[in-house]
């Protein structure tokens, strides 16, 4: 893992969400976030040091308006660790990269993973794959 941001850097090169989210483990509001319904394809990257996350080929609509994956692209790119802080456990993902906080894991996704990795679109950016960029 690389040594973590400077703060005062990330605030200028942040928005405030991206900063809250990534740095504060916020969440946006369901529905809101620019990935919640994208449907390109791509990968998609941690905001904050450019990490490659996710796969597109891996997201699905979950219903619950955040962007939803069954996996990350390589398990070393997205660390579990336990969250309590809202009086019940979760198990909360950040950045293997630089420690950003991305979501939370759920035990309730598709597929043979059974995973739902609930993402935050504040703590991502896609890279559009080349037939989708143009």
């Amino acid at each position: 893992m690389t040594e973590p941001n400077d703060t005062s850097d990330l605030a200028d090169k942040l928005t405030s969400e991206q900063f809250h989210v990534t740095q504060e483990a916020g969440t946006e509001p369901a529905f809101s976030g620019k990935y919640w319904d994208e449907k390109r394809s791509g990968t998609y990257n941690c905001v904050v040091c450019g990490e490659p996350l996710f796969s597109s080929e891996t997201k699905y609509d979950s219903g619950t308006g955040w962007p939803s994956f069954t996996a990350p692209l390589d398990g070393a790119h997205v660390t579990e660790h336990s969250d309590s802080s809202l009086g019940m456990v979760r198990t909360e993902s950040q950045c293997g990269n630089c420690g950003a906080h991305l979501g939370h894991v759920f035990p309730d996704g598709p597929g043979s993973t059974g995973l739902r990795y609930c993402m935050n679109s504040a703590s991502l950016s896609l890279d559009m794959d080349e037939d989708e960029a143009s």
